[in-house]
């Protein structure tokens, strides 16, 4: 088998990835990021030689948009494809109505047609729900999906089994690689709205029990050092959940800042020891991911609440 990492230039280059898998003789898509990036797989799947017939399924780690906003612009390109996802996951694929209106909400019209595009339904027949240690054939090898809450309550990975790969959405963190020149640097995703400090730590210890050898985070490219990566994601995990404990003391209208500017501030001292710096490019890469990493720590003291 061979995986191909996509860059769906989702907001900027390097920043969110889809992956090829094939074998030359049939296809998957992990994680179809937006309608936009759709163009971009399909060159890719031309590039290995292979055509959108030969395309046997479309794997989403979770309904997030920059992971799943693309399925349905890529299943019309891809007429034999069926979609694979968590049981919690495909309702919203096959009736996104309560997915694209939640978003209009929070991005507006005019920013969700630009970031997203056109969402539509899937039908039902087109798509197969999966259970957690479900195997599945796939040429040769078989993927096996593994239920990992933590980030999203459905949110799922897939192992490649005989490549030893496992395809991690955000379960296990976010690599980019303009943050890799000195070393690994990587970090969870605790935005709003299901983070579970516990459930994410049972997450990175299902993947690393997985067998497999590698990682492949849709933000971004493989990770070879899993132990080391999990290393970083435990230590930033067990941060933000003292963070929520620290926030109890807290009058709640603080929270935004509070958590915001103890994030930068712990990630500030992370990257120094990889020899950057929070300013400039590096600044401009993490400002969404501290937004909504705080904002998803401020959400959570809010259910906390007495």
């Amino acid at each position: 088998m061979k995986i191909v990492t996509i860059d769906c230039d989702y907001l900027r280059p390097r920043f969110a990835a889809s992956y090829l898998v094939h074998d030359q003789e049939q296809a998957l898509f992990v994680d179809n990021n937006t309608a936009h990036s759709v163009p971009l797989l399909l060159e890719a799947l031309k590039k290995e030689g292979m055509r959108p017939e030969q395309v046997k399924y479309l794997i989403i780690t979770h309904v997030h948009l920059d992971h799943a906003g693309g399925s349905s612009a890529l299943m019309r390109a891809c007429p034999n494809a069926i979609l694979l996802g968590h049981p919690r996951a495909i309702p919203h694929m096959i009736d996104p109505s309560r997915l694209v209106a939640s978003a209009r909400r929070v991005y507006g019209e005019a920013a969700f047609e630009k970031l997203y595009g056109t969402i539509e339904p899937i039908a039902a027949a087109r798509t197969r729900i999966v259970e957690d240690g479900e195997r599945l054939a796939f040429g040769k090898d078989h993927l096996r999906f593994i239920f990992t809450r933590g980030h999203a309550n459905h949110h799922m990975c897939t192992v490649l089994e005989d490549e030893r790969a496992i395809f991690t959405g955000d379960s296990f963190g976010l690599a980019y690689p303009d943050l890799q020149k000195n070393g690994l640097y990587i970090f969870p995703s605790t935005s709003p709205t299901d983070f579970d400090a516990k459930e994410a730590k049972k997450a990175i210890q299902a993947i690393l029990t997985s067998g497999a050898k590698t990682a492949y985070p849709t933000h971004y490219g493989a990770v070879s050092d899993m132990a080391g990566a999990a290393k970083q994601l435990n230590s930033m995990i067990d941060f933000s959940d003292d963070l929520l404990a620290q926030s109890a003391t807290i009058p709640p209208e603080q929270w935004p800042r509070f958590f915001e500017t103890q994030l930068r501030s712990r990630m500030g001292a992370d990257l120094a020891l990889h020899g950057m710096t929070l300013t400039g490019d590096t600044a401009e890469l993490l400002k969404l991911d501290i937004e909504l990493n705080a904002a998803g720590l401020a959400h959570i003291a809010a259910k906390r609440k007495p």
